[in-house]
């Protein structure tokens, strides 16, 4: 493992509190914990850190312009209901989303591989072979040529078994998970965990804004707020502004719904991105816009929103919204290799589906890549497999200050 100075080890820290300064100190203060935790926590909450060491101008990354999600790694895959109320397995996190080389998003992708591989208790060679498996269904789908989906009637491997337990999971049990029963009514569970109690400024404001926004509904009783609490999810994201919502829904104690909304800032990756992006009209439009043109089927209510003029996402919280649990492979190399061409293929439709709009490169230019494969895997395996020990080497900086600070406190 590379050794990391003092010097270096405090740009790092550096680094990462200025970039998230002035988000919400408790959150923030369990995203610090969480990084932490292992190297592979540490690469999906420091995204900004990928970017900012991405040699942007290196020959290997010279691709087509694609829309990209921007922070594509092994947790950015999940499963999701669909504004058609079936439910589906895609790309699911699009905070970072933005016009970029479609290289960006695979390097990315293969060093999360990599990384993750030490907590999979996957040895070195097989995790180098998972890599290939991704580039190989990857190539394949754009030399195909076709954008498809995955739901559960074509999904197969551990992919299928998700969709299929899922299908079990009821409202109300997705509820009483999240809220408890007071005075004959529901209430969100603060448990510190998934959510923490809203100031009541935030509350007032949340209401506000939901009360105008059910107006411009169908049915604007269903947007009527019954709680609303500080949501605490993910990894990346955590401190900024974000709620869960409980809604009056249908009605009943098994009618009311959760919805989920989210402050969006600018993209992690616009500092970097030399190509031209389009003017969208607020951050949580670029969000909404490009998660609709990757995805096949978008989520439940998802609507940019802006409350007293910042740029919010709003959409639903669902029960089948869950990610894939790759532990579970059970030692089987074939239930993750299977996985792996899953999302290989599934980056590739979400590029062949979202191709040719604004400044993104057409079907015909995507196929030529996946076709000329050959000449480009190389040396995105080389760079991630030298990334790969950048993020231990700085995972281990930062767990170590991190610790330091911790025990400091604790004498104090």
């Amino acid at each position: 493992m590379p050794k990391t100075s003092s010097a270096s080890a405090q740009t790092l820290i550096d680094r990462i509190v200025g970039f998230n300064a002035g988000r919400d100190s408790e959150r923030l203060a369990i995203k610090y914990r969480l990084l932490a935790a292992n190297p592979f926590s540490f690469l999906r909450g420091t995204c900004h850190l990928y970017y900012q060491d991405l040699p942007v101008e290196a020959a290997f990354l010279r691709s087509p312009a694609a829309w990209i999600c921007g922070d594509l790694h092994l947790e950015n895959f999940g499963s999701y209901k669909g504004d058609n109320r079936l439910s589906y397995f895609d790309l699911n996190d699009f905070d970072e989303a933005i016009l970029a080389p479609a290289s960006w998003e695979l390097s990315r992708m293969l060093v999360s591989v990599l990384v993750a591989a030490e907590a999979l208790k996957v040895g070195p060679a097989d995790a180098l072979g998972l890599c290939h498996c991704f580039l190989d269904a990857y190539a394949a789908a754009l030399t195909d040529g076709k954008a498809r989906w995955v739901e559960r009637a074509t999904a197969d491997g551990m992919v299928k078994t998700l969709l299929r337990a899922l299908r079990t999971r009821t409202r109300a049990a997705f509820l009483d998970s999240r809220t408890e029963i007071r005075d004959g009514k529901r209430r969100l569970r603060i448990d510190g965990s998934k959510a923490l109690p809203a100031h009541e400024t935030e509350r007032h404001r949340v209401e506000l804004f939901m009360r105008e926004f059910g107006a411009g509904q169908a049915d604007p009783r269903f947007f009527r707020v019954l709680d609303v609490a500080r949501r605490v999810a993910g990894t990346g994201s955590l401190g900024l502004e974000r709620y869960a919502i409980l809604v009056r829904g249908r009605g009943g104690l098994d009618g009311n719904f959760l919805l989920d909304l989210k402050y969006a800032p600018r993209s992690a990756l616009a500092p970097y991105v030399r190509l031209a992006q389009p003017a969208w009209p607020s951050e949580a439009e670029r969000v909404v816009g490009v998660q609709q043109r990757i995805q096949a089927i978008a989520p439940a209510f998802l609507s940019a929103v802006s409350i007293d003029g910042r740029s919010f996402v709003l959409k639903e919280l669902m029960p089948q919204q869950d990610r894939l649990s790759l532990q579970l492979w059970n030692g089987k190399l074939r239930r993750l290799e299977s996985v792996m061409r899953t999302m290989g293929e599934m980056v590739a439709w979400a590029h062949l589906r979202s191709g040719g709009r604004q400044g993104s490169a057409c079907a015909d230019a995507w196929i030529d890549y996946g076709r000329s494969a050959a000449s480009w895997r190389a040396g995105l395996l080389d760079y991630a497999q030298s990334y790969r020990s950048r993020v231990v080497a700085d995972w281990s900086s930062y767990a170590a200050a991190y610790r330091d600070a911790a025990l400091v406190k604790e004498r104090k």
